[in-house]
């Protein structure tokens, strides 16, 4: 992820978490893709105002996705479908077009990876697996 942004402004949108912590990583994996490729191309452009929408909308599904885990609802129901299909509908509105196929290779990490895993089981255990079978459901029904 590239960005335009100030170092302060980077805090202020980003808190604790650096985005370029990870940007090594993330091109030795995906450097060679289409899809890194226009997301760098995207992200260069936006301004913090863009950043803040982007964290809003990233924040309210997974609320979503917590609230639809904590209160039973199963992973391949049309509720959770529909925020996986939103998640989807992020990607490829802010940063790549994230196909079905690709989804699931995000869902699918977001298990895979502890780090992924520890972002969204915090406070929630379970929840990473949960996002990644709503991810699935998703895909199988498209």
């Amino acid at each position: 992820m590239t960005t335009n942004l100030t170092p302060d402004e980077k805090r202020e949108v980003f808190g604790d978490f650096d985005p370029d912590q990870y940007a090594d990583e993330a091109e030795q994996r995906w450097g060679q893709t289409d899809a890194y490729k226009e997301s760098a191309r995207r992200t260069a452009r936006y301004t913090k105002q863009d950043w803040e929408r982007i964290k809003a909308e990233a924040a309210a599904n997974t609320e979503g996705f917590i609230a639809a885990f904590t209160g039973g609802v199963p992973a391949d129901s049309d509720r959770a479908r529909a925020l996986a299909e939103e998640h989807r509908q992020h990607i490829s509105r802010w940063f790549y077009d994230c196909s079905y196929e690709t989804q699931r290779g995000l869902g699918d990490m977001y298990v895979a990876d502890p780090r992924f895993t520890a972002t969204y089981d915090t406070g929630n255990p379970g929840l990473a697996q949960y996002i990644r079978d709503a991810i699935h459901a998703n895909a199988d029904r498209a």
